[in-house]
């Protein structure tokens, strides 16, 4: 097969769906509003300027999902999917994942956001595979934990490394989309990368080494 594999913040949505499912805990008072609006603006940040601790961050994104039942996440996300990710979803993304079904190419989302969190929206954009970070669930609830190795930077490559053994397959012709100069050692791995509406770090990258730079950014507003 071939891999068309996707990151999904800022790529395959015109935002970032970690931060928008923070601002939406904010929104909901799941959570003391200041501190973690602050907190969760910093972190977005930290990983924007390439600072993010990924564990210190996990370990505060994850905690509002082990305060809660498995019940009233599920509420809670059927709502945060219709009012943070609907209006981030993108013509131009959704023609993109279709030539690459024509194709015949396997589509695949790579993302550091969790898969509580990112599950849904790769199942609404027809996504099978997914590759995310996991939240350690335990007897039907969450712990607050990571369970094995976040798919941030690096740990993409490891983790779709580990995929490509369990399925016996290759990055032989494989492409990559991604904004994020985070994702440079999953880029520089695979024989077609993209940098999609790029940060300056990774735009300057991809010119300099020869790489598609393209938009996926509808010119009117998404979700419309």
């Amino acid at each position: 097969m071939t891999l068309a594999i996707f990151d999904l913040d800022n790529t395959l949505l015109a935002g970032d769906s970690d931060h928008a499912w923070g601002a939406f805990l904010v929104e909901e008072g799941m959570v003391d509003a200041e501190e973690y609006r602050k907190a969760n603006d910093r972190f977005y940040q930290e990983y924007l300027n390439g600072e993010l601790d990924m564990l210190h961050y996990l370990g505060f994104a994850l905690q509002p999902l082990a305060s809660h039942s498995m019940e009233q996440l599920l509420v809670w996300r059927e709502a945060f999917m219709a009012r943070k990710i609907r209006p981030m979803l993108q013509r131009k993304a959704t023609a993109l994942l279709d030539s690459h079904r024509e194709q015949g190419h396997t589509l695949m989302i790579i993302t550091a956001t969790n898969r509580f969190v990112t599950e849904p929206i790769a199942e609404a954009m027809g996504i099978e595979h997914l590759i995310a970070t996991e939240p350690e669930l335990v007897n039907g609830r969450y712990t607050g934990e990571v369970a094995g190795t976040p798919s941030f930077q690096d740990g993409k490559v490891t983790r779709l490394d580990d995929w490509l053994d369990a399925y016996g397959e290759s990055l032989d012709g494989a492409w990559f989309y991604s904004d994020s100069h985070n994702d440079l050692p999953l880029l520089k791995k695979v024989d077609n990368p993209v940098a999609v509406d790029p940060d300056p770090t990774l735009e300057t990258f991809a010119r300099d080494n020869g790489w598609k730079v393209m938009s996926l950014r509808d010119s009117e507003e998404p979700g419309q």
